[in-house]
């Protein structure tokens, strides 16, 4: 439980820090000047977008906290017999970690309004997504053909399960990176800065989304890999 609790206080950390940044934390009244004066000639914000993101990404990290607290239940039983991690899952990893990676590039590029840029970094980030799945299939298939996944052994149920709907949050991403993709590749070369700068959203919320797909998955690859028991049995012995 005081490591749900604990995964839930860093998501919710992260999620008030994002929500600081796109500066909703601002107090427009105590703004110093004359109303009439006020310069409208800027695009209007755009708060809808990034706190669906939020509301969505905090409804997913409440599904992940509770797979993770049923997993930690579930493997102090008899039965639970511990899965030996395909070395694929290590290769699988680091490509969402350089998934990640471009795409945070992609975001300082199209800060830059650099065409090329973004280009580049959204084409890079869904290779690299795209991989990192196929990387996950492989490793089910091989613990498949080893027999791990025996209707006995809920280990290997609950690696299906968790692996899964990391998966399909995955994917869901892609149909976002795709979208965003086609517009980039739709925008002519040498188009005004302001033209490349509508992409600029649709690039961080991508961007933000990969990142919180990136922690969720090395908090369940730290899982799967047994690296947490220790944590666990300190746990326990406090609850006691």
């Amino acid at each position: 439980m005081i490591v749900i609790l604990t995964f839930m206080v860093v998501l919710a950390g992260f999620g008030g820090w994002w929500l600081l940044r796109q500066g909703l934390a601002s107090k427009p009244w105590l703004e110093v000047g004359i109303p009439g004066e006020a310069d409208w000639s800027g695009p209007a914000p755009r708060p809808t977008a990034r706190l669906g993101l939020a509301a969505f990404l905090t409804v997913a990290g409440s599904l992940f906290a509770l797979l993770v607290s049923a997993y930690f239940m579930r493997m102090g039983m008899a039965d639970w017999r511990a899965l030996p991690m395909p070395i694929v899952l290590w290769f699988s990893t680091g490509l969402l970690m350089l998934s990640s990676l471009a795409l945070q590039t992609t975001v300082s590029a199209a800060r830059r309004s650099e065409l090329d840029g973004i280009r580049s970094g959204l084409l890079a980030a869904g290779v690299s997504a795209l991989a990192f799945l196929a990387g996950q299939m492989l490793a089910w298939r091989e613990l498949a053909e080893a027999g791990y996944f025996a209707a006995s052994n809920p280990a290997g149920a609950f690696f299906c399960l968790v692996t899964a709907i990391h998966g399909l949050h995955m994917l869901g991403g892609l149909v976002a990176l795709y979208r965003t993709t086609v517009r980039a590749f739709a925008i002519p070369m040498g188009s005004t800065p302001q033209a490349i700068g509508a992409l600029r959203l649709s690039v961080e919320l991508c961007a933000t989304y990969w990142h919180f797909l990136l922690v969720v998955w090395l908090a369940l690859f730290a899982l799967l890999m047994r690296w947490a028991d220790e944590l666990i049995e300190i746990c326990r012995g406090l609850l006691t």
